[in-house]
């Protein structure tokens, strides 16, 4: 099966060397796919000009807070970037393009856009794939401020992040230091294409849930669930063979999870057992 273009652009970006990926190309990437006539040259530039009127707005004394204020003064209050909280699981808000022309998204999409601003600037910062809410901080050693780019960027410590998840999960949850973790390129951009996943398959995009697999599966070939997942997506969309191959690879990867008989009486119905 030809893959379409977009897709072929994303697989040569993700594949060089983590270092090397620039997130926000792999992120108009994928939502080349969706807006075929997308350039993503010009929403590129418009991170280019961005970082270049926030570099002209900088404090003389360039102290990490005060760095953080004057990029958060810019989008927030002179762009009017905002978090998406009526149409949350709308799937432009996972779109770089649209979350750049409509200035809201949601965190991990916010949150692009606020590092490549950063990294524009000089200034590094890093995501922090925290369970339930993305946010980000500044790659500075012993620094342990966090910025919420969903919440106009409000500041906050561990203990913030702390309470932040109990509300998320409404009850106790111990803050673990793996979820204060920096996250790599690629591990970004899977959580970037999970969002979107389980958008389309609440809305029933089959054929649209399956492209985004294919995607997570090129950055990550040999994760189980997702193999699972595509060969759930086809199983539903009657496409018996692919959904063996994957069933089979599934099971011989993790025999013992805990969904294995429910993929061998698939399998049995498809006449493999």
């Amino acid at each position: 099966m030809d893959f379409p273009l977009a897709r072929q652009y994303f697989y040569q970006e993700v594949t060089q060397p983590d270092e090397q990926i620039d997130l926000a190309k792999a992120a108009l990437y994928i939502a080349q796919e969706e807006y075929p006539d997308l350039h993503p040259a010009e929403y590129i530039n418009a991170l280019d000009t961005m970082a270049a009127e926030v570099q002209t707005r900088l404090p003389t004394q360039q102290y990490p807070l005060r760095i953080v204020q004057s990029i958060n003064q810019y989008l927030y209050d002179d762009l009017g970037f905002r978090g998406n909280t009526t149409d949350y699981y709308d799937p432009d808000n996972s779109f770089l393009n649209e979350v750049i022309d409509r200035r809201t998204g949601i965190p991990i999409t916010l949150a692009l856009v606020y590092l490549e601003v950063a990294r524009r600037i000089d200034f590094p910062m890093v995501g922090v794939g925290m369970p339930g809410h993305f946010l980000i901080r500044p790659d500075v050693p012993q620094m342990e401020i966090f910025v919420d780019v969903f919440n106009r960027g409000e500041i906050m410590f561990p203990e913030d992040c702390q309470e932040r998840i109990r509300q998320i999960y409404g009850q106790p949850v111990t803050l673990q230091p793996e979820f204060l973790e920096p996250v790599t390129p690629k591990q970004f951009l899977v959580r970037l294409l999970s969002n979107l996943k389980i958008i389309y398959l609440r809305r029933e995009e089959l054929e649209k849930a399956l492209a985004v697999v294919e995607r997570i599966l090129l950055l990550f070939p040999e994760m189980p669930g997702e193999l699972r997942d595509r060969g759930l997506i086809c199983y539903q969309l009657g496409r018996w063979v692919a959904a063996i191959a994957d069933f089979e690879t599934y099971l011989a990867k993790v025999p013992d999870a805990d969904d294995a008989p429910v993929i061998r009486r698939l399998l049995k119905q498809l006449g493999r057992i």
